[in-house]
């Protein structure tokens, strides 16, 4: 008998999905609490600071529901999750690459959003095609 991580292949999405869900529907549901505060803080209109939201929420509430149901929902949440992301690198964490916040740059820098925005352009790229995947 073999005990190989191999077996563990097909489910292993599961890390990235929970990973990348929890974080845009946590700060998805803080913005939509308080989308006013948000629009304010960020000097985006409501109508960007709504569109911003919403993307956040149907971005993490996707990439679970696209691994039950098809690959155009999982393509469609990472598609959602990348302009966020590259929004928060450019608006917010640019140009600082150090995770820590500093006095002159409290928001600390963008290694967290780049890493982020890679796992979302992941499952733009590659849908569910990993757990359809029989190990070969």
């Amino acid at each position: 008998m073999s005990y190989s991580l191999d077996v563990l292949k097909p489910h292993v999405h599961w890390l990235l999905r929970f990973s990348l869900a929890s974080v845009f529907i946590y700060h998805g549901m803080g913005k939509l609490m308080d989308l006013g505060g948000f629009s304010q803080m960020m000097g985006l209109s409501i109508p960007v600071a709504a569109l911003v939201t919403f993307a956040e929420l149907a971005g993490g509430v996707g990439i679970i529901v696209g691994s039950f149901t098809n690959d155009l929902i999982t393509r469609l949440a990472g598609l959602a999750i990348a302009p966020v992301m590259l929004g928060a690198i450019f608006m917010v964490h640019w140009p600082r690459w150090n995770f820590m916040p500093a006095e002159n740059f409290p928001a600390g820098g963008m290694e967290f959003q780049v890493i982020i925005l890679l796992i979302a352009l992941y499952f733009l790229i590659v849908g569910n095609a990993t757990e359809n995947q029989n190990g070969n």
